[in-house]
């Protein structure tokens, strides 16, 4: 009786699921635009919706899924939350993006 190996799974490597996660998170014009903004240090949300030109709303909920997908730290800072990247490298990534697009 010979002993077979199990079939390979049909799940793609961990790290390309994370790797493929992270992308879903930034699938967004706004979320890549908040991730620009940030990449130059924190800021309130009031300062995102002056760059970004979109509703209050709007940003609150595109930072929302940063946060989830742990992209985006906030701080609270007396009556206000200050939001930061978690890491530079997705500001890198983003950044890249962008000037990639320009050429």
């Amino acid at each position: 009786m010979s002993t077979t190996s199990p079939p390979p799974a049909d799940d793609p490597p961990q790290d390309l699921q994370a790797a493929s996660e992270l992308l879903r998170a930034l699938a967004s014009p706004v979320r890549l635009g908040i991730v620009a903004e940030l990449s130059s240090g924190g800021k309130y949300v009031h300062e995102l919706v002056a760059a970004l030109g979109v509703s209050q709303p709007l940003v609150s909920q595109h930072l929302r899924v940063l946060r989830t997908s742990r992209i985006v730290t906030a701080r609270r800072q007396a009556r206000e939350t200050r939001y930061s990247l978690t890491d530079d490298h997705v500001a890198h990534i983003v950044l890249d993006a962008i000037h990639h697009a320009q050429e």
